[in-house]
C-alpha cells in the first residue's frame, strides 16, 4: 500500500456532535479549540484534569464518567480517542472506522483517520501545519513553523495585506511601559497595519522604526515643562485622518485609560461618527515595579494597592485625591507624574498619619536600558530625589513592599529591560498642570 500525504480540509463543527474518550492532559490541550469551534462535545472518561472537569461544569461540555463502550460513536462527526487503555483506543478506532466517523489517536498516529497540526490563530486566519511525509512526522517542527509563521503574522513581518477594502477608524492601542517586547500582541499587530501612528513620547518608541516608510508618523509628545501637542490637537488630526480613509493607530504608554485621556479621545471619536477600537495595555503602574522587583502585593504585607496621579500637589485647589483617606491605608501607594511633587505629596502622608519611616522606591525609567532604583522614606523621600536627580518618568511606589525583594536579586539594579517606569499610562497628562481658563 502506498502511503500518501494527508489531504488537509478545515472541519466545520459548529453543534455537531465530537466524541473525545479520555479526560487527560490530551483532551485538556484539544478541548478548547473544539469547544472555539462550536462542536457539540461528548466526553467519555472516568476521571478527567482539573481543569477539564471545570469545562464540564461550566457546561462547555458534556461529561459522562465512564469507560468506553461500544456505540459511543453513534451520529459523531469526529472523533479524539486519547486514554491511556491500548485496548479501548483500538476498539474505539475500530468503532470509527466502521462508522466512517474521523478519528484522532493520541497513542498512535498511523492507525489514525485524521491528524490534528499544529494549528494559531491571528485576525481571521488560521494556520495549521502538517508534516507531508507520514514517516517522518515530527510535530515539534510543525509547532515551531506554526509560531513562526503566527508570530509573523501578527507582528507584521510576514506581509499579508487585506485586498477587500478595510474600514477606517482609530485604534487606541496601548503599547505597555516602554520595552516593545511587553505591547500586545494586538497592539503590535494594528500597528503593522496602520496608515498613520499618532505616537506618545512614553510609548514603545523602538517599534516604530520597524513601520514602513510609508506609514506616516505623529509625534504627540507631551513633555514636562516643555512643548506638547495640545489634546485638541490630538483629537482633531485623529478625526482627520480616520476620515480621510485611513487606518490610525494612537499609541500611547501603558493603558489607555489609566491617566492617558483615552477616554477624552474615545468620546471625540465617537462625536465624529469614527469607529474606534480600544487595546488595553499593561499599566506602568504595576509593571514597572515588578521589574524593579517590587509585588504591589505581597502576602501578608499588602492586601490592597492604590493608583493615584501626582501631577497635582496635595494643597492645590483642582486636587481630586483625599490625601488623608490614602494616608490612613495599610497598602501599598502607587503614584504615577509625580515626581516633582514628591515632598509634598509625602509630608501630606505624614500629616494624615502614615508613618515617616514607610519605605518608599522611585523607578526611573522602567523597563529601559536606563532604568535605576532609588530607595528612601518618607521622611527622606524629597531629599534623596533632589539629591539624586531623579526626572520624570518615575513611579513612585509607597508602602512595606518596597522591602520584600530586598536581596533576591530580582530587577535591583539599572537596565532591567522589562517598562518605560512611565510614571504616566500614555504620557498625555504629563505635562505640567494648567489653571483652568
Amino acid at each position: 500500500m502506498v502511503d500518501h500525504p494527508a489531504y488537509p480540509v478545515g472541519l466545520r463543527l459548529s453543534g455537531r456532535r465530537v466524541v473525545v474518550i479520555g479526560g487527560g492532559q490530551v483532551a485538556q490541550r484539544r478541548l478548547p479549540a473544539l469547544i472555539a469551534a462550536g462542536a457539540d462535545i461528548v466526553l467519555v472518561s472516568p476521571s478527567a484534569t482539573p481543569s477539564v472537569e471545570a469545562m464540564a461544569t461550566a457546561g462547555e461540555i458534556r461529561w459522562e464518567r465512564r469507560r468506553y463502550t461500544e456505540g459511543d460513536l453513534a451520529d459523531a462527526w469526529y472523533v479524539l480517542i486519547a486514554t491511556t487503555d491500548p485496548q479501548a483506543n483500538a476498539q474505539a478506532s475500530a468503532e470509527a472506522e466502521r462508522s466512517r466517523v474521523w478519528c484522532v489517536r493520541s497513542d498512535d498516529a498511523n492507525a489514525a483517520t485524521a491528524w490534528t497540526p499544529a494549528s494559531g490563530r491571528s485576525k481571521g486566519v488560521t494556520v495549521a501545519v502538517l508534516t507531508a511525509d507520514p514517516h517522518d512526522r515530527d510535530p515539534r517542527r510543525s509547532a515551531a513553523l506554526r509560531d513562526a509563521i503566527v508570530e509573523g503574522l501578527r507582528d507584521g513581518t510576514i506581509a499579508a495585506p487585506h485586498h477587500r477594502t478595510r474600514t477606517p477608524g482609530v485604534a487606541l492601542v496601548g503599547g505597555g511601559p516602554g520595552d516593545p517586547d511587553l505591547i500586545t500582541v494586538r497592539g503590535r499587530r494594528l500597528l503593522a497595519e496602520a496608515d498613520v501612528v499618532i505616537a506618545d513620547r512614553l510609548g514603545p518608541r523602538d517599534l516604530l522604526a520597524e513601520l514602513p516608510p510609508q506609514v506616516e508618523v505623529i509625534d504627540a509628545a507631551k513633555i514636562p515643562y516643555g512643548r506638547f501637542m495640545a489634546q485638541e490637537a490630538i483629537n482633531a488630526a485623529l478625526i482627520e485622518h480616520a476620515k480621510a480613509g485611513k487606518a490610525v493607530v494612537r499609541l500611547k504608554g501603558g493603558d489607555p485609560f489609566v491617566f492617558g485621556r483615552g477616554m477624552e479621545e474615545a468620546e471625540a471619536l465617537a462625536a465624529a461618527g469614527i469607529p474606534c477600537t480600544v487595546v488595553p495595555g499593561i499599566s506602568s503602574s504595576i509593571s514597572v515595579p515588578a521589574a524593579a522587583g517590587i509585588p504591589v502585593t505581597h502576602r501578608g504585607v499588602a492586601h490592597e494597592f492604590t493608583v493615584v496621579s501626582g501631577h497635582v500637589a496635595p494643597d492645590d485647589e483642582r486636587s481630586l485625591v483625599d490625601w488623608a483617606a490614602l494616608a490612613r491605608l495599610r497598602g501599598t501607594l502607587v503614584v504615577l507624574m509625580g515626581v516633582d511633587k514628591i515632598g509634598a505629596i509625602a509630608r501630606a502622608l505624614v500629616a494624615g498619619g502614615r508613618d515617616p519611616h514607610t519605605p518608599v522606591a522611585v523607578i526611573q525609567e522602567g523597563t529601559t536600558a536606563a532604568q535605576r532604583r532609588v530607595d528612601a522614606t518618607l521622611a527622606t523621600v524629597a531629599d534623596t530625589v533632589a539629591a539624586e536627580e531623579v526626572r520624570p518618568p518615575a513611579v513612585i511606589v509607597i508602602g512595606e513592599v518596597v522591602g520584600v525583594g530586598v536581596g533576591t536579586g530580582i530587577g535591583t539594579g539599572t537596565g532591567t529591560g522589562t517598562d518605560s517606569g512611565t510614571g504616566t499610562d500614555s504620557g498625555t497628562d504629563a505635562a505640567p498642570a494648567r489653571p483652568t481658563p
